[in-house]
């Protein structure tokens, strides 16, 4: 299937928000506001790449299982922060992580073609870098897991190692859609054992010599050029105004709660 028919976009023209490195829950203030703007018209598609200040852990829209234990966590003697998502899915771990973020209209209404039609980008951008990308095979039996990427399904990207390289999660509001998902770039496989109690999962060799700042804007170079072809769009890069932040800082928060 050629998942570009599966978009009928009449935006030409899409907003890239230069990467932007903040709090999580700042980074989820602004992506649902971007979600809210475009549904209601006044604001294009966007697409942006962020990464998160310190660790934390995100956690799905509807989760409400999760360890205890995870709000007395701390990593290099700072607590790690809990958030939650706007979208579904379970806990993921951000620290050595990309994530992105597109905010778009005109697909169609089946969930997992919508995944396919966005994810498109990443397997073309990840590509270029020397990464071949395929869909994961799970089936609903990652709701049993707390941990995103414990488990691959058919919206997840995993190598040809079968190493689960990017997990996204998806919220549609009426026609508007926001996906977004973490690309494990760096983790501290420690870290990611403390959280989850499980065995590190095996490093991820990538054929790229950069690390650090230098291979983020080469993966956000490289999927930025991907997005232009696949979705057959112009991006402008525009940083938020102002007004923007003050209108995004405006919002209220989602409430992580307590576990159940």
């Amino acid at each position: 299937m050629n998942q570009n028919n599966l978009i009928q976009n009449p935006h030409s023209t899409w907003r890239l928000i230069p990467l932007i490195r903040a709090s999580g829950q700042l980074q989820m203030a602004i992506d649902q506001w971007l979600l809210e703007q475009h549904q209601a018209g006044t604001h294009p598609p966007a697409l942006r790449f962020y990464t998160w200040e310190s660790p934390t852990i995100s956690l799905g829209y509807h989760q409400r299982r999760w360890s205890e234990s995870w709000q007395q966590l701390t990593w290099q003697e700072k607590p790690i922060q809990l958030v939650r998502r706007p979208t579904g899915g379970r806990a993921v771990l951000h620290q050595g992580d990309l994530t992105y973020m597109v905010v778009m209209s005109g697909l169609t209404r089946k969930r997992l073609d919508a995944y396919w039609a966005i994810c498109e980008f990443l397997i073309q951008g990840w590509r270029s870098l020397g990464i071949e990308l395929h869909y994961g095979s799970e089936g609903r039996g990652y709701i049993h897991n707390p941990n995103c990427f414990g488990t691959a399904t058919g919206a997840d990207l995993v190598t040809a190692e079968n190493y689960k390289l990017i997990g996204s999660a998806q919220l549609r509001r009426g026609n508007a859609i926001l996906q977004h998902g973490s690309m494990r770039l760096e983790p501290d496989s420690q870290l990611f054992k403390q959280v989850f109690g499980e065995e590190a999962l095996p490093p991820i060799h990538l054929p790229i010599a950069e690390r650090g700042d230098v291979l983020i804007q080469r993966v956000v170079d490289a999927l930025a050029n991907a997005a232009i072809a696949c979705f057959g769009v112009q991006l402008v890069k525009k940083p938020l105004l102002d007004e923007e932040w003050q209108a995004i800082l405006a919002q209220p928060s989602l409430e992580v709660g307590s576990p159940k």
